[in-house]
């Protein structure tokens, strides 16, 4: 355990100290956030904040990750690895993006099919990887089956897992890119779900099939390859994204721009997929998941009736142009996002205790 501690106080620690120094120099390069002319006039004043902040957290987050091996002498893992390589290779489709938007000059970066392409390339190359490696019980880092608090039903088969995993890839980095409107409501709400999947790692490995005396009753523990390691990885990320938040709140001295969203939104359903709890991501980022509906109802009520059903989409700007102030909107989502958190994480105990 001594290594979720340490991976989480290093995380904390590289953000607080090194995103001032990134702020410095980004700005010193010029490398300020470009505002939409149509969105809210109060982020008017945003113009030219320095972004690619997720820079900071994503670099900290691997760093801790390895500090925390090396200090402790634990070994990483194929899991462990895994996720932090589908956080880092989203992180470089969303700085492709952000540095495009900087040099540019214009609030749209890579096209459309090139970030696809990106993205795709980078998810793929995960849910391959992540159906090999098998341990010493043959499990691989995630499974081919479908979960919510762990396996359930049949196969779906290698193919169809891609394309499953994909699906969760996008959709969550997307999610997280729309919630990414507010100084530190993506980056609070994160925190929360981080905080949640290190506790899933620490319950599942204790929980784990690997140490059970008594198999007779296999639901009553987890076949999950890593999950200590996956709590390692959230420990680091919480802690990292905790720094980064500090000078992320509002009035913020630095956005993450897609560097960051895309990177939490891919390494948050890696840890589900790894964790064998990907339709219980859907209940622990419910507020990324109310975020995109609200765009997705926005564009099909406006597409087949010609009338919009919120002021403005994603939901955080509907409410700001009700008049509410950012910092009360962004602290009222997040006990939105705790709330998610607390109830998926009571189905999880549910779960478990009903199988003992």
């Amino acid at each position: 355990m001594k290594q979720i501690l340490f991976a989480g106080v290093i995380g904390l620690f590289l953000t607080l100290v090194g995103t001032p120094l990134l702020i410095k120099l980004l700005a010193r390069k010029g490398y300020g956030q470009y505002i939409r002319d149509d969105g809210p006039r109060e982020h008017a004043s945003k113009r030219g904040t320095p972004t690619m902040g997720g820079i900071a957290f994503i670099f900290a987050t691997v760093a801790a990750y390895f500090l925390s091996k090396l200090i402790t002498g634990y070994t990483p893992t194929y899991s462990g690895l895994l996720v932090l390589g589908l956080m880092v290779g989203m992180g470089l489709v969303g700085f492709l993006d952000d540095y495009i938007k900087i040099v540019k000059r214009r609030s749209l970066g890579l096209r459309a099919k090139a970030k696809m392409a990106g993205q795709l390339t980078g998810g793929i190359a995960f849910a391959v990887l992540s159906l090999q490696f098998e341990d010493a019980r043959g499990n691989t880092p995630a499974s081919t089956k479908l979960s919510f608090i762990t396996d359930f039903g049949w196969t779906i088969g290698p193919v169809l897992f891609v394309v499953w995993a994909l699906f969760m890839i996008l959709a969550m980095s997307n999610g997280v890119n729309l919630t990414d409107g507010l100084d530190g409501l993506a980056t609070g709400a994160s925190v929360l779900v981080f905080g949640a999947y290190t506790f899933i790692g620490v319950w599942q490995f204790q929980e784990s099939c690997a140490n059970a005396n008594d198999l007779t009753n296999p639901g009553a523990c987890y076949e999950v390859r890593d999950p200590l390691d996956l709590a390692v990885v959230s420990a680091a990320l919480m802690g990292a994204c905790l720094g980064f938040l500090w000078w992320n709140t509002s009035p913020a001295k630095i956005f993450m721009g897609d560097t960051g969203s895309l990177a939490l939104g891919g390494v948050l359903a890696g840890l589900a997929i790894c964790s064998r709890t990907e339709l219980l991501l859907a209940i622990l980022g419910g507020l990324f998941v109310l975020i995109t509906m609200s765009v997705v109802i926005q564009v099909g009520s406006f597409r087949l009736t010609g009338k919009r059903v919120f002021r403005m989409a994603p939901l955080q700007h509907h409410f700001e142009l009700k008049g509410w102030s950012e910092v009360l909107v962004v602290v009222r989502f997040w006990i939105i996002q705790g709330i998610c958190v607390i109830v998926g994480l009571g189905l999880f105990y549910a779960g478990w205790a009903a199988d003992k």
